[in-house]
């Protein structure tokens, strides 16, 4: 289970160049339940996760994920199950990304970034995902929202904050919940 001392460290060794994205402000009964970062053994990050859960009226539970990574580091596909981690051919969101007007659009802190999704019909298992991809920054950013139909929750007013800088507020985040599967 997510604490804040261990999102504390996260942040702390992810550093202050490398974005941790939440949906901001986490609605009522949301919390923080999962994190993650790749970083290499020089201290330097290549991607960043974090998981909020909560529940919808229409899906019932839900759990979004929200990767940053650099190109190439294939984080974001195997976290959306695009990829086995033996065998992990797919690195970057595929040919989907760019191809015409987004569908859906956040923004990162104050800037619009265009979403496209990402398909899992060629990959086995379940389809019990929706998968999205964009650039922000320079950067890869994937947003996996589990049930499928949870994409819906998306609007053109979602705000994604890099939560290392928020300070003083980082504390009345709530943590907690089972951590989704990835």
């Amino acid at each position: 289970m997510s604490s804040y001392d261990e999102f504390a460290s996260h942040l702390r060794r992810v550093g202050p160049l490398f974005p941790t994205l939440l949906p901001w402000p986490l609605g009522p009964g949301w919390t923080v339940s999962d994190f993650a970062a790749v970083v290499t053994p020089g201290d330097t990050a290549h991607a960043t996760m974090a998981c909020v859960s909560g529940t919808s009226q229409l899906d019932g539970p839900v759990d979004v994920m929200v990767i940053s990574e650099e190109p190439g580091t294939g984080f974001g596909a195997r976290v959306a199950g695009l990829c086995a981690p033996e065998d992990p051919e797919r690195l970057d969101p595929g040919h989907e990304v760019g191809d015409g007007p987004p569908p859906v659009r956040v923004r990162v802190d104050k800037y619009p970034v265009g979403l496209w999704p990402v398909s899992v019909s060629a990959v086995p298992g379940e389809w019990d995902r929706s998968v999205l991809a964009g650039e922000a920054g320079g950067r890869w950013l994937w947003l996996i929202l589990r049930p499928a139909s949870a994409v819906l929750l998306l609007r053109d007013d979602w705000i994604l904050r890099d939560i290392s800088t928020t300070g003083p507020q980082l504390v009345a985040l709530p943590f907690g919940g089972p951590a989704p599967s990835w």
